[in-house]
């Protein structure tokens, strides 16, 4: 008989790449990119707490734990089921997630006590952009038309994106083209098991940083900053700043002038199988059939 599984959704230090993510090692993860309507806010204690209802999307992960890890995420939160008079520091209830293959019903910890005034709420929605202001260099993963420095020399910015670590590759994810523009699609990574996005990294300062969040239309909800796990030279680095499409929609072709920037700037620095599968896909896929250097 097989041991019944739980999905659990963790917003904070129980992610990947944080403080607590050991009590999840064991356990599968469903979902890296996963989201609830709530707010989020800093409980200046090193973790984050959690309120629903919100009209912000909070972002966290998915897991499916059997019932000895639950336990143990019982006891880190502070939560006492079994004992209805204990004062809860969270309390575990079942909450609607959103991922990017639809919406399931998962285990969720909410704060159950009052928020003071003092707790502000965390930006963007995600516990990793805690730090932003504090940090003074980010590792950056490009894997659209960022990585064509032709169009940071056109804005001016090419020497802001000098430092380049070379190539990163991002397991469980497929490059689409989820934002529609009235000119096409542009770039997006979806979760998609089994498949991989590589990339180029780079090393960014405040300057570029702020470059980035005004190109990704952050402020008006168009790409948020994510973190996740890239292999550079061999290596797995954890909480690698990246971009992804807030509303994804149904995919569509992009115009040429962005597929040329996306060839020409990943020439040279991901796999030339990687190469060549894109250069394939644009054709199979959208019949755009690129001739020249890029």
């Amino acid at each position: 008989m097989h041991e019944v599984k739980h999905r659990v959704f963790v917003y904070g230090s129980l992610r990947r790449g944080e403080k607590y993510h050991s009590l999840l090692a064991q356990s599968k993860p469903e979902a890296m990119q996963a989201w609830i309507k709530g707010e989020l806010f800093d409980t200046l204690q090193g973790y984050p707490g959690l309120s629903v209802p919100g009209e912000r999307r909070v972002y966290g992960e998915l897991y499916r734990v059997n019932r000895e890890t639950l336990s143990r995420l019982d006891e880190l939160e502070g939560f006492r089921p079994e004992d209805p008079d204990f004062p809860d520091q969270y309390r575990r209830v079942r909450l609607s997630v959103q991922t990017d293959h639809g919406s399931v019903e998962s285990d969720v910890y909410l704060y159950a006590r009052p928020r003071q005034r003092s707790m502000k709420t965390v930006p963007y929605g995600d516990w990793k952009a805690r730090d932003l202001k504090r940090q003074n260099r980010w590792l950056y993963f490009a894997y659209g038309s960022c990585m064509d420095h032709q169009r940071f020399l056109s804005h001016g910015v090419g020497d802001v994106f000098q430092q380049v670590l070379g190539r990163g590759i991002l397991h469980g994810y497929a490059l689409r083209f989820t934002l529609p523009r009235p000119d096409g699609g542009r770039a997006d990574i979806v979760e998609q098991p089994g498949d991989r996005v590589e990339g180029k990294v780079y090393e960014v300062e405040q300057q570029g940083l702020e470059y980035l969040f005004w190109r990704e239309g952050v402020d008006h909800n168009v790409y948020r900053p994510a973190w996740v796990p890239v292999i550079i030279d061999g290596k797995t680095v954890e909480n690698v700043l990246t971009f992804v499409v807030i509303d994804k929609k149904k995919e569509i072709a992009p115009p040429e002038h962005y597929v040329r920037e996306i060839l020409r700037g990943s020439k040279g620095i991901v796999s030339d199988s990687y190469h060549r599968g894109l250069r394939r896909r644009f054709k199979d896929t959208f019949g755009m059939t690129m001739n020249g250097s890029e």
